[in-house]
């Protein structure tokens, strides 16, 4: 929900989330009596995109909806041309190519963003993850989505990186998404909402991690395609946002959860919703 700060996506396409985001600042200001105009100004939008007609794109696609966006110089490699060494931001959201392999891991052997553990150079989920982590601010936040793997893989080494987030206390809230979301893939995929400082931005929540179990939301729009409405929105965002207050929330089984990290532990640190908020036919 970022409506002031510095707002980033190492992974940022044709824009798609910060024209998302806009419509999230005009709701907020309708909803706090603001004016959004006025609103925009206090948000500072940054993007990088590998792909030079894509760059071109997403240039033309914020331009025409009036943002003032800092894109870079030039289209770039985000692992190899950070466009933005120098900057670290409150929120980041991105949309990363799922589980890639030609993204030249062999060559950042001891790099500094590798902070838990040398990401497999056969694929690059982890490397994004730590790699936005590495761009937050002290009490930054970020939302990645990826493939489901993220959460359970033990190839190369994920495992290993994926605890040392846990145990780093870096992993805030993991959501289960239903499939059929996207008609580029029917690979299913999870948001990782991820933050270097739980003591910020709502009450304490360290040692805790909220998990989120959202498949059963959604509906389907064409035969290939399943939406999340308003409503499933709301669903998980009051939930989340009763959590990080500690106000009114409680688990529901089937549906979220907040577990420890002696509790995920338990579960051999993978992070699949379903482990922890069980099943409603359990009752």
């Amino acid at each position: 929900q970022p409506y002031q700060g510095r707002v980033y996506d190492p992974a940022m396409g044709a824009g798609g989330f910060f024209v998302s985001n806009d419509k999230f600042i005009e709701a907020h200001a309708a909803e706090k009596h603001y004016d959004a105009a006025e609103q925009r100004k206090h948000i500072s939008v940054y993007g990088q995109e590998s792909n030079p007609t894509t760059w071109r794109l997403a240039a033309m696609n914020l331009a025409i909806r009036g943002f003032s966006v800092d894109l870079g110089k030039t289209h770039g490699d985000t692992f190899a041309n950070d466009q933005f060494q120098d900057l670290k931001f409150d929120y980041i959201m991105a949309n990363p190519p799922f589980n890639i392999s030609d993204w030249g891991g062999e060559k950042y052997e001891n790099d500094v963003r590798w902070k838990y553990g040398r990401p497999p150079v056969a694929n690059a989920n982890f490397a994004w993850l730590q790699h936005m982590l590495w761009k937050l601010k002290p009490g930054g936040q970020a939302g990645i989505v990826l493939a489901n793997g993220s959460m359970t893989s033990n190839a190369s080494g994920e495992d290993k990186i994926r605890k040392k987030m846990i145990e780093g206390d870096v992993v805030e809230v993991m959501v289960s998404l239903p499939s059929q979301l996207f008609l580029n893939t029917q690979i299913p995929c999870c948001l990782w909402f991820l933050t270097n400082d739980k003591t910020k931005n709502g009450r304490d929540r360290r040692n805790e991690t909220l998990f989120i179990d959202a498949k059963n939301l959604g509906t389907m729009q064409t035969k290939a395609l399943k939406i999340l409405n308003n409503e499933d929105i709301q669903k998980i965002r009051n939930t989340v946002s009763s959590w990080r207050k500690g106000k009114d929330y409680k688990d529901i089984l089937g549906f979220c959860k907040s577990s420890s990290i002696e509790e995920i532990e338990k579960n051999e640190y993978f992070l699949t919703s379903g482990r922890y908020v069980g099943f409603e036919n359990e009752k």
